[in-house]
């Protein structure tokens, strides 16, 4: 399996990294200062990605996106991964629940996020129900040609940058040979719908100026035309979106990875100390050599896995592999990356020390490592009946 790049594939790539070192960089330290990004450069980013044709990359050619398939919109992350997740995530890659968007939803939520003015963002995880999604206490109750909803989301990325939000809800239960098993529906809500209430969140150490919002819904009146997909059948539509944002999660931390080594053989080639560049020093070309074979052997998975999505023939464990050895690949070249520099690696003079900070809550978010070791096992076990 070679993954030799068309002129075309090359070319997006080769546009993407231009950007990124262009339009992205320059404004890292000055997000990382203060803690978010100034509305006026959200503004200048997506109206430059835009006008670049990177906008919305995810989506359909034929509904204004850019048309990629999970390859190119993979290859498209490792590049963004380079630089601050507040910085890229402006050159919005919208949800592809979306595309389950049908009637009216295309011309009041799918159509105008893809065109970059509506945002989207995602809520499913709550105080008392993480990996657990079956757990989620948030209620959507039927009354009439509208839905009800209480409950409370919190970890929301950029709920602060959005207009609507997806929205995952029990809305009944079912015997199972398990025992109860809730049934859950996708929302789209309008977050100026009354009963609706977006508020701060938590300061995470990770990726600063991205943040993450609680919202609070109370007795929150929902159309039955705003359900996304099948009613009951969110779950299936969000085990979809997963399988997708894992492999972006995979993508990024690549992309990550390859500047942080980038800085470290900079510095081992051309830092001396005991009259000799400290990259001939064993204990540091070992350190290079393991990252190196870390990196390749990450950015191989994600690959595979996306080739695989857009192929058609990926399974949740490929997803899966990928997530797992390549955030916590990554959360070695970062840590690795600041030994070799040493104390100068963990000024904010250079951006390693973001990466480092930025990167640990890859292991967490979108499934923790426990939850892709609990796939990829038990889709080993299962042809045996365990």
């Amino acid at each position: 399996m070679m993954f030799q790049l068309t002129d075309e594939q090359q070319m997006i790539v080769d546009t993407v990294r231009s950007f990124t070192e262009k339009e992205l960089f320059p404004h890292e330290a000055l997000v990382e200062h203060l803690g978010t990004v100034p509305p006026d450069l959200v503004q200048q980013i997506k109206d430059r990605s835009l006008a670049a044709g990177l906008y919305a990359a995810n989506m359909p050619a034929e509904l204004g996106g850019g048309g990629l398939d999970s390859f190119g919109t993979t290859l498209v992350d490792r590049e963004f991964g380079a630089t601050s997740y507040a910085l890229q995530y402006i050159v919005a890659r919208p949800s592809n629940i979306l595309r389950a968007c049908k009637d009216q939803q295309i011309e009041e939520y799918l159509l105008p996020t893809i065109r970059g003015e509506r945002v989207d963002c995602m809520a499913m995880s709550e105080p008392d129900a993480g990996s657990d999604v079956r757990g989620m206490k948030c209620s959507a109750v039927r009354d009439g040609d509208e839905y009800v909803i209480n409950g409370t989301k919190h970890f929301i990325s950029h709920a602060d940058l959005a207009d609507y939000v997806i929205l995952f809800a029990a809305t009944g239960e079912e015997m199972t040979a398990k025992g109860p098993k809730k049934k859950i529906t996708g929302f789209l809500v309008d977050f100026d719908t009354p009963g609706c209430n977006v508020v701060d969140g938590y300061h995470c150490v990770s990726n600063r100026g991205y943040h993450n919002m609680i919202i609070n819904f109370d007795d929150c009146r929902v159309p039955v035309r705003n359900i996304l997909g099948d009613e009951h059948r969110g779950f299936d539509a969000a085990n979809e979106w997963l399988g997708s944002t894992r492999l972006q999660v995979a993508a990024v931390c690549v992309g990550r990875a390859r500047r942080a080594l980038g800085i470290a053989t900079e510095y081992a080639a051309t830092r001396e100390q005991f009259g000799q560049a400290i990259g001939k020093f064993q204990g540091v070309s070992f350190k290079l050599a393991d990252m190196r074979t870390q990196l390749e052997a990450a950015e191989l998975l994600t690959l595979r896995a996306a080739w695989l999505d857009a192929a058609g023939t990926a399974t949740d464990e490929d997803m899966a592999m990928a997530k797992v050895f390549s955030s916590e690949m990554c959360q070695m070249v970062t840590d690795e990356a600041i030994q070799i520099l040493g104390g100068m690696g963990l000024m904010d003079e250079l951006p390693l020390e973001r990466m480092w900070r930025d990167t640990r809550v890859d292991r967490i978010w979108d499934g923790t490592s426990e939850i892709q070791r609990h796939i990829i096992s038990r889709s080993m076990l299962r042809p045996f009946g365990a």
